[in-house]
């Protein structure tokens, strides 16, 4: 007798949503999904900050079971993804089983019962046999330690919490950082601001985003052939996909002839853009390509270029009450403070508290950085599986793609379950361990290893816990057919009745 297993997921990003989706296509009709906000979509809803986009192609950044024809740009912008998310929730009926402003505080498997107690912040329980974390990886802004941080007297907000009742028109605005949000937000706020300093600790390498508007023609063959359209879609999405998995072997594998044909790119974009050699050493970096994350961007040279613009590269030395002191003594004044220094990455603080079998938690099993078995699975939490989890992070290629491979990866579990006589699954300490000794010795060989470069994708001791190891296809491979050698299963016939 077949028995559908009850699914509850944690996030309501664009992973969440699509685990959703493809769960009530598989049957699943107990299914919850948990958001701690009051709509979906994730790091979209969440980052509005002026300029806010993607910086993959909109051919690779949408799911391939909902191609939508509305986009405005190659490059999404955020409030179309935003739309595309409240669309898919709509499309494929999934309201019904939103819970929104419904945070998950803790998530604990009963041994016994084979599945999952999940407790919420408005004190309601919820049970479920499979567990799917959607929280993704950059979605716990981080704020510099700096001194004096909360001695400034104007206005400071992080890039991720953009402050939109604050008007910076005339303002005197300091911007702490330069990197993937600042480069997208500060040729906005130029545009308005009184005056701008920037205060860059490392620059970053750079390349062209040829970004476009999609013409009217362009979608108006969507509305008057979407046969024809399609197909051109999907015709151009396979040429992207091979261009962007081809750029990993190109951009990150530690060869020279790679190195120097993106170093070359860079450093074209920057002299074809900036004229002042001072500016451009400052500009500059003094590491390899690819061991930090490349920035594609047109407009971030031209706006530090503009009259109101000041780029600063002294080190900060504290930051006082009307505004930053930087370390040659020379005291910055400023109206508003904003902060674009990133998430915290490494630690894994999930808002919900995991415990697994023994009591063990999940923020203790990954005290010293996470790890887990293909990005999905981690020893002692069974039937509990992850999107966007550790190593699945990429420089290259889009997440839609890496969400889609692990979504059909839990339908194949979802599957056993329900006709294969599976309770509970939980990957064994050996196939783990043996997973990330070749994906470490993968990751080895590329630019993020280099021990001089430091990153957000490795640990203090150099382990990078971030990125895959390989291009998309390698991931799809891998991901393609579950392993059971590599589980510890419990069949239902031992489970309580």
């Amino acid at each position: 007798m077949s028995t559908t297993p009850s699914v509850a997921v944690m996030g309501a990003g664009l992973g969440g949503l699509a685990m959703a989706i493809k769960a009530k296509e598989a049957g699943v009709t107990d299914l919850a999904v948990f958001e701690k906000a009051d709509r979906v979509g994730g790091t979209w809803r969440e980052n509005t900050y002026p300029g806010c986009a993607c910086d993959v192609p909109v051919a690779l950044y949408q799911f391939s079971f909902a191609p939508n024809p509305g986009w405005s740009h190659l490059f999404p912008r955020s409030p179309e993804i935003q739309a595309y998310a409240e669309s898919l929730a709509d499309t494929f009926q999934l309201r019904p089983h939103l819970h929104l402003n419904a945070e998950v505080q803790k998530a604990e498997w009963d041994e016994a019962a084979h599945l999952w107690r999940l407790r919420t912040k408005d004190g309601k329980t919820h049970t479920a046999q499979v567990l799917v974390a959607a929280l993704g990886q950059l979605s716990r802004p981080q704020l510099p330690d700096i001194d004096g941080r909360d001695s400034f007297a104007g206005a400071a907000f992080h890039s991720a919490q953009w402050r939109h009742d604050i008007d910076l028109t005339g303002k005197r605005v300091g911007v702490i950082g330069s990197a993937a949000s600042a480069v997208q937000f500060i040729p906005e706020i130029a545009k308005v601001a009184g005056h701008l300093t920037v205060f860059q600790r490392t620059p970053n390498w750079l390349v062209p985003r040829l970004d476009r508007e999609i013409t009217d023609e362009e979608k108006a063959l969507m509305m008057t052939d979407p046969e024809t359209a399609l197909a051109l879609l999907q015709a151009n999405r396979n040429m992207v996909f091979a261009n962007a998995d081809a750029f990993f072997w190109q951009a990150f594998q530690w060869t020279p002839q790679g190195r120097a044909a993106y170093t070359r790119i860079a450093l074209n974009h920057l002299h074809a853009q900036v004229a002042d050699p001072e500016l451009r050493r400052k500009l500059t970096p003094d590491y390899p390509v690819g061991c930090k994350r490349i920035l594609i961007c047109d407009d971030f040279y031209p706006a530090l270029q503009r009259p109101n613009v000041r780029l600063v590269t002294e080190r900060i030395a504290k930051i006082a009450p009307h505004g930053v002191v930087t370390s040659d003594g020379e005291a910055h004044a400023f109206d508003v403070l904003i902060y674009a220094t990133g998430f915290e990455t490494t630690e894994w603080r999930w808002s919900a508290d995991v415990i697994g079998k023994g009591g063990m938690s999940l923020a203790e099993e990954w005290k010293g950085g996470p790890e887990a078995y293909l990005g999905l699975t981690v020893k002692n939490f069974p039937n509990m599986f992850m999107l966007y989890g550790p190593n699945t992070n990429l420089g290259h290629n889009s997440i839609t793609y890496m969400h889609e491979c692990q979504v059909g990866y839990i339908v194949q579990a979802i599957a056993a379950m329900r006709d294969g006589g599976v309770a509970a699954m939980d990957v064994t300490p050996q196939a783990q361990a043996r997973f990330n000794r070749e994906l470490q010795a993968k990751l080895a060989t590329t630019a993020w290893a280099d021990p001089h470069c430091a990153s957000w994708y490795k640990t203090g001791d150099g382990r990078i816990t971030q990125n895959w190891s390989g291009n998309n296809q390698a991931y799809a491979k891998a991901t393609a057919k579950i392993v059971w050698d590599d589980y510890a299963v419990t069949s239902r016939s031992l489970a309580p009745a």
